[in-house]
């Protein structure tokens, strides 16, 4: 099951981006895994459309998140194209009371948390610190410090265990991210302490303008094991072993088999941030390896071989997509900005003294523009 895989160190990379579970190819074909397949025995046509659309929806709320950007309306944006099938596939192998710590670049988990459409926004825009309540989904603000969430992530899981009750926790980090501190800490305590917490690793290749040849001479779930970590690479790109992969990892950890890992092997198509130039230091022959990869296109030729993709469903899901755009799209434009006074409302849960004086004292400074524009 691509679970556990033994190393030999070696002076030239040995990633290969096929060694990883599988079962459906970038053609659309289902392949047989035994071992894979018994974790999605339940997925039947109506799920596996229902897949398609939630992959569809978060990509249209990551174009409209680049627009907005691009036209003044947001601050900054992490596009996930090409990530929606990791984001849906795993974030559907959860239960509604898991509790989720993701990065940054987690549209596709917030959409299938139940994120509404203007949590995706909103911190964006500079408009609040964070978009929802996290306890109305269960998943945790998004993360800016790189790796920071997997720590986060481990302490729940900690607190999960003294509850006694069968949740599980988890955290979304990047490849780059393997390579801090806070990652691999939060691997030791998750392992000593057997949490039931899940790590799942976004290979998406880039580290921003790293590849991950630099920091990773061999797969990432490589690492685990030796923390004493069960880990899976599996392919990101593929929504059926995404979930399956999530089902086997939740399996362990609510069962009180402590941690479990997941390396998922997929591409970012577009820039880190808007703010960065991918052109600057990637291929454009890499790009479009890639692109015939998409993991929207590999579940449509799953779909059409099924005889369950027409005209009318296609549709359906466009019209969905046009839907949740306009309303990200509205919330973004129709955004008022709050009086800057109430940058202090939300620092801390109680008021104190030193934070009154330092509200009076903008208060103040503020008064003195309008005194100085009357």
């Amino acid at each position: 099951m691509a679970t556990m895989h033994t190393f030999t160190a070696t002076t030239e990379p040995q990633i290969d981006i096929d060694d990883v579970a599988r079962l459906v190819t970038p053609d659309g074909e289902r392949i047989a895994d035994p071992d894979l397949e018994r974790w999605i025995a339940d997925v039947d046509t109506a799920m596996l459309q229902s897949l398609y659309r939630d992959m569809v929806l978060v990509r249209r709320v990551d174009t409209e998140g680049v627009a907005l950007q691009r036209q003044g309306q947001l601050g900054l944006w992490a596009p996930c194209q090409g990530q929606e099938a990791t984001q849906v596939g795993t974030a559907r192998g959860f239960r509604a009371d898991d509790f989720v710590f993701p990065s940054y670049r987690e549209i596709g988990v917030q959409h299938v948390r139940g994120a509404k459409p203007e949590d995706f926004v909103l911190a964006w825009r500079g408009e609040s610190h964070s978009t929802y309540n996290p306890y109305d989904i269960n998943t945790a603000s998004p993360q800016i410090i790189i790796g920071a969430q997997s720590l986060h992530a481990v302490g729940y899981a900690m607190g999960i265990q003294r509850d006694g009750t069968d949740q599980v926790a988890a955290a979304y980090f990047g490849d780059g991210a393997s390579s801090q501190g806070d990652v691999n800490e939060a691997m030791v305590f998750a392992s000593s302490f057997r949490a039931p917490v899940i790590f799942v690793c976004t290979n998406n290749q880039w580290a921003i303008s790293e590849p991950v040849t630099v920091q990773a001479k061999f797969p990432i779930a490589g690492r685990a094991p030796g923390f004493g970590i069960p880990s899976m690479r599996v392919d990101g790109n593929d929504v059926l072993a995404c979930l399956a992969a999530m089902r086997w990892a939740a399996d362990i950890a609510r069962r009180g088999g402590g941690p479990a890992f997941i390396e998922a092997v997929t591409y970012r198509m577009g820039p880190h941030t808007t703010s960065d130039d991918p052109t600057r230091y990637r291929d454009k022959e890499e790009v479009e390896r890639w692109r015939h990869r998409d993991p929207i296109a590999r579940v449509e030729a799953l779909l059409r071989k099924m005889d369950a993709f027409d005209d009318a469903f296609a549709a359906q899901v466009g019209a969905d997509a046009d839907a949740l755009g306009a309303e990200v799209r509205a919330a973004a434009l129709g955004a008022v900005t709050r009086p800057a006074i109430e940058v202090f409302d939300d620092v801390y849960a109680e008021p104190h003294t030193g934070l009154t004086e330092q509200r009076a004292w903008y208060g103040s400074y503020l008064d003195g523009f309008d005194t100085e524009a009357a």
